[in-house]
């Protein structure tokens, strides 16, 4: 299964040599009945695939204190967590997020990997569905499917980072601690959502479309595909991997083949919609857990010179903006899922965060 492919990993991952091994996750399917959107539509039965690393415990009151929820970007899946890149930096003996302390789920979110979408079957008559949507769902496989009253840290890349923000205002008390990364705590506006509209507009437009009950993918989903293609990875990147108008051309014609293969024209239509109830703004002083959100300098999707980061998280009481700075190490937006570059702010995070006794 390649869910992953878009946004988060678009690109070449970088797999350092100190990458170790960590314990083989377990798989499961949690199944929420009657689930009821913000939308007004439901599901009957709304399934969350999930995948989990460790073992859940306790302190002598019965709340759980070392569970890690960690949601992915646009299009992606807990998969993409599972690459030395991350896991390899992080989930490993001695790692920040070792495995053996703590129990680490990665969930697919609503629309997403092995989780209900509506290439399942419904396709448009799917539920419109949003980021609260997705919280919630996640909330609930936390709670009620793994026994997960609280998390020691929820942390995101991407959309997974805009959820992140959401769980800090409407969960404050949930969590220890909170890491979002490559996002913004603002509504999605100016460039970030013209490229979103571009897809958006180029499927639903598109009479081959027809309306979502298409019997083979419409030629939109090119559209789609390139737009990915161009705004996961940074413009250095792009010129040195692709010099010349034929290199180019084949380099996006073979990005655009293999992702073809597993993506779904109406399922990155709804994740890309996904965003349309994205306001954090208004409730950035309600998040009481210690907060550290990072980006990067050459990420196209939520760039420094805008000056945001840096401005919302000040309001957030005990929150703390890092954007780092372009170089050979970094690859755009999806430098996100490329642990080595800021697992160190990871660490000091989980230091400054522990609970006291």
């Amino acid at each position: 299964m390649k869910a992953w492919l878009v946004l988060a990993l678009l690109l070449p991952a970088l797999f350092p040599a100190n990458a170790t091994e960590h314990p083989a996750p377990k798989e499961g399917d949690f199944i929420l009945r009657d689930f009821r959107f913000q939308s007004g539509g439901t599901l009957p039965e709304l399934r969350v695939h999930y995948r989990t690393l460790g073992t859940l415990r306790r302190d002598a009151r019965g709340r759980a204190t070392n569970a890690v929820l960690i949601t992915h970007g646009t299009t992606g899946a807990g998969t993409q967590f599972l690459g030395a890149g991350f896991a390899g930096e992080l989930f490993g003996a001695g790692q920040p997020l070792d495995a053996t302390r703590y129990f680490i789920v990665l969930p697919d979110g609503i629309g997403h990997g092995q989780s209900s979408k509506p290439s399942d079957g419904l396709h448009a008559r799917f539920p419109r569905y949003g980021y609260r949507d997705m919280v919630e769902a996640q909330r609930r496989l936390l709670v009620d499917g793994l026994g997960a009253d609280h998390a020691r840290l929820v942390m995101g890349t991407s959309m997974g980072g805009m959820h992140a923000w959401l769980w800090g205002q409407l969960h404050p008390e949930f969590m220890d601690a909170l890491l979002p990364l490559a996002s913004l705590p603002t509504q999605i506006a100016g460039r970030n959502r013209a490229w979103r509209r571009l897809v958006i507009d180029a499927i639903r437009l598109d009479p081959a479309w027809q309306g979502g009950d298409y019997a083979a993918q419409p030629p939109s989903q090119r559209t789609a595909l390139e737009m990915l293609w161009l705004m996961s990875s940074n413009a250095l990147l792009r010129q040195r991997d692709a010099p010349t108008l034929a290199r180019t051309d084949a380099a996006l014609d073979a990005f655009v083949a293999e992702r073809a293969k597993t993506m779904d024209t109406n399922d990155m239509l709804y994740a890309l919609e996904a965003s349309h109830d994205y306001d954090p703004g208004p409730g950035l002083g309600k998040i009481r857990a210690p907060l550290v959100a990072i980006n990067f300098a050459d990420d196209l999707i939520n760039p420094p010179e805008l000056g945001i980061l840096e401005r919302e998280t000040a309001r957030v009481p005990r929150g703390r903006a890092v954007t780092y700075p372009a170089g050979e190490q970094l690859r755009g937006h999806g430098t996100h899922t490329l642990a080595a570059v800021w697992k160190e702010e990871l660490v000091t995070l989980l230091r400054e965060s522990e609970p006291k006794p």
